[in-house]
């Protein structure tokens, strides 16, 4: 499905990231993996090389435009263009709304937001010059990862969702922005996603609640209708979608991907 297209994901060391950055490869694609973590980034890579992919490891920070910069002058002097790029990355803390901290704030919108912005940007204002894709009616794609809290917003998450909720925003004004240079923009919005992230997030809510992670985790899949917490490749399967053609026709969107825990 993405034969002989180049993509790059942020934050692809761990999690959703590393599981999207291994589905594209399989799909066909060369991806270039890049996180904070360089060790992990290239952990990464090694294993999509090792299954019989294309992969190259990067460091990147998506809060410093440079980093990106270097990533997006890298991938296109090696490969001519970047065809996908999946704006990934992403933190979270957790703390009540009477409680949160200047700097709980800005690091989640540094990362969440901002970080989604200078990513976009930064390879848009590159791809929009690339010929068109072979085959296809578009020059590229990019995509976010959002949250289901850029939906519902949750106790102990106001400062998370307002930066998941800005992602919408952007995805949406970009997709209108950038089609007609044929580069379409959406977003995936995972639920309950069994990640270490997730792991450090139990922990911080069964302190905040006072109850058991155990219960925190089973009130997760109670809240799911299809029964289970769900998995980093749920999610990175949706991705692989927007990234190929059946999607090519699809801006602006943010699909759902949550077993059922938020329906619009």
């Amino acid at each position: 499905m993405l034969e002989g297209r180049i993509a790059l994901v942020t934050g692809a060391g761990s999690g959703i990231g590393e599981a999207i950055a291994k589905r594209l490869a399989r799909e066909g694609a060369k991806v270039w993996v890049t996180d904070l973590d360089l060790e992990a980034a290239s952990r990464v890579a090694g294993e999509i090389e090792a299954a019989g992919g294309r992969a190259r490891p990067f460091k990147v920070d998506v809060t410093r435009r440079e980093h990106l910069e270097a990533a997006r002058d890298a991938a296109f002097a090696e490969d001519g263009r970047v065809d996908v790029v999946v704006a990934n990355a992403g933190v979270s803390t957790m703390r009540p709304f009477l409680e949160l901290t200047d700097r709980d704030w800005d690091f989640n919108f540094a990362v969440n937001a901002k970080g989604v912005f200078l990513t976009l940007q930064t390879f848009a204002r590159r791809m929009k010059d690339q010929p068109l894709m072979e085959g296809s009616e578009l020059r590229g794609k990019l995509i976010a990862t959002a949250s289901m809290a850029a939906r519902q917003a949750a106790p102990l998450l106001a400062h998370y969702s307002a930066s998941k909720f800005a992602v919408l925003g952007l995805v949406q004004a970009a997709a209108k922005e950038l089609a007609p240079y044929k580069l379409t923009v959406n977003a995936v919005n995972p639920g309950f996603v069994k990640t270490s992230m997730q792991e450090r997030e139990v922990k911080w809510e069964a302190e905040l609640r006072g109850i058991p992670p155990e219960e925190v985790i089973a009130d997760y899949v109670r809240q799911t209708p299809l029964g289970r917490l769900e998995r980093p490749e749920d999610v990175a399967g949706v991705v692989a979608f927007l990234a190929g053609p059946d999607a090519d026709f699809i801006t602006g969107e943010a699909i759902e991907v949550n077993g059922g825990a938020w329906i619009f």
